[in-house]
């Protein structure tokens, strides 16, 4: 299974220059904890709930604060649309992080992987097979 296969491939994005208070507006009304940050196609950092809480609440920051000075930068790690699904789900537990942002061979976002879309997706697929492997009739062979 591939990771577009899993993935969320409808994200909302924000720039480096946008005001926390509306990429806080853009969580709540897409329902996310977390938005890639974008410039110029490329993704150049997260910013998560959590990032707004501690970087932003805890420390008294103005939410008409830039993003660009509070997300996540660095080194944002990601996989492409074609890598083996099992292999970014072995990235996400070797670098401990929940989601992984998804590049096409461009380099430009195409989606986030999260734990909850490989528990979704990967999961209820696993189950079936396992279901339907327990339903065959005795000496039936499996497809």
């Amino acid at each position: 299974m591939k990771v577009s296969d899993a993935m969320t491939s409808q994200v909302s994005v924000a720039r480096p220059t946008d005001s926390i208070r509306k990429v806080a507006e853009t969580m709540a009304k897409v329902d996310s904890g977390v938005v890639p940050v974008v410039d110029d196609g490329k993704v150049v950092g997260l910013v998560t709930d959590r990032d707004i809480v501690l970087r932003v609440v805890a420390e008294g920051r103005s939410f008409d604060s830039a993003v660009s000075e509070v997300m996540s930068d660095g080194e944002v790690l990601s996989v492409k649309e074609d890598d083996v699904l099992a292999d970014a789900t072995a990235k996400m537990a070797n670098n401990q992080v929940r989601r992984l942002v998804v590049l096409n061979d461009a380099g430009n976002l195409t989606g986030i992987l999260s734990l909850g879309d490989v528990a979704k997706d990967y999961g209820a697929k696993q189950v079936g097979k396992t279901l339907e492997e327990i339903s065959q009739e005795p000496g039936e062979a499996a497809h």
